[in-house]
């Protein structure tokens, strides 16, 4: 497996692989299971789609690593648009009366968080470009969060960046409550990370972590992988504020679901987190099960290493494309 996912993402770096990618009919199918859509209209109405059913969504503008400054401004523009549209969205304009006009302090949980976020990269608000210029841009996004009682997650990129962003959460964090992060199961220094984050008891996204990393900073071992996922995720569960346990295994949610039975954590205390497209018949038996479960709503033109990741961590989509080859 972890030679397969190996295979797959070097074999994508590739610019012809790319090309053909981006290019080939064949590979549509896929794109648009994993991604909602190129323009923030499509996303919006995948999103109420969703709300629809239940379910809560983070909104996830694509795109890594602007090249320059007006790439990074751009960017914080179309977050800006994403935040002014999801303050529209009926189930959010009713939360907002619900629970006030301006996101506090308070300890939330699943009875009165946010139905629609949005989630953000702090190399998209211009990190490469330099700290302080992210963080005015990542400060302004909070700003305008903030007057809509609403909560920007900061995904977590590949391990080059952890050290930083979590230097940049913990600058803005006392000042903006509404806001989160991400951490990766599979890097060796996540143990460490959790505790940070409980003791700061900010929300955060337990992810396995999806990018090649060298073996030096990531176990290689899937079965590894998977046990250091369920150790993070109980403790989370039993210390953090509001956790997000983001997996689509279910042999995992089984085993955590049981663990939450027993030491009786109450099921608005955390959500179960989700990607688009993917495994909608659990997603919905864990809201009748009186979880809460909100997905995650890729959009944007930038999809191409985002629908890599999602490969890579499941190679038997390739199957699809190769049958796909070989029809008449």
């Amino acid at each position: 497996m972890a030679l397969g996912r190996t295979l797959i993402l070097k074999t994508s770096a590739l610019k012809p692989v790319e090309s053909l990618v981006r290019k080939s009919f064949l590979f549509r199918p896929l794109v648009r299971r994993f991604i909602a859509g190129d323009t923030l209209e499509e996303s919006l109405k995948a999103s109420r789609d969703l709300l629809d059913r239940g379910l809560r969504v983070s909104l996830d503008y694509l795109g890594e690593n602007t090249a320059n400054e007006a790439e990074a401004l751009a960017a914080k523009k179309t977050y800006l648009e994403m935040l002014d549209r999801i303050s529209e969205v009926p189930q959010v304009k009713k939360f907002v009366d619900e629970f006030g006009a301006s996101y506090t302090a308070e300890k939330r949980n699943g009875t009165n968080v946010e139905p629609l976020n949005i989630s953000i990269k702090l190399t998209q608000c211009g990190m490469d470009q330099g700290f302080d210029f992210a963080e005015a841009n990542y400060r302004s996004v909070l700003e305008r969060a903030r007057a809509g009682s609403n909560f920007v997650r900061v995904d977590m990129e590949a391990s080059d960046y952890t050290e930083r962003t979590l230097k940049m959460i913990d600058t803005v964090r006392h000042e903006f409550p509404n806001t989160g992060t991400v951490l990766q199961s599979y890097l060796m220094r996540n143990d460490a990370d959790v505790q940070t984050i409980i003791d700061w008891q900010i929300r955060v996204r337990l992810v396995k972590g999806a990018y090649l990393e060298p073996a030096a900073v990531a176990f290689p071992e899937k079965s590894k992988v998977d046990e250091q996922y369920i150790i993070q995720a109980k403790k989370l569960l039993r210390e953090a504020h509001y956790p997000a346990i983001a997996t689509q295994d279910e042999s995992i949610i089984t085993a955590l679901n049981q663990f939450v039975a027993e030491e009786k954590i109450p099921k608005q205390n955390f959500e179960y987190q989700m990607l688009y497209g993917i495994r909608r018949d659990l997603q919905d038996s864990l809201v009748k099960e009186g979880f809460n479960v909100r997905i995650y709503v890729p959009f944007g033109d930038s999809w191409y290493p985002y629908f890599t990741r999602r490969l890579a961590e499941r190679p038997a989509n390739m199957l699809f494309i190769a049958k796909s080859m070989f029809k008449g």
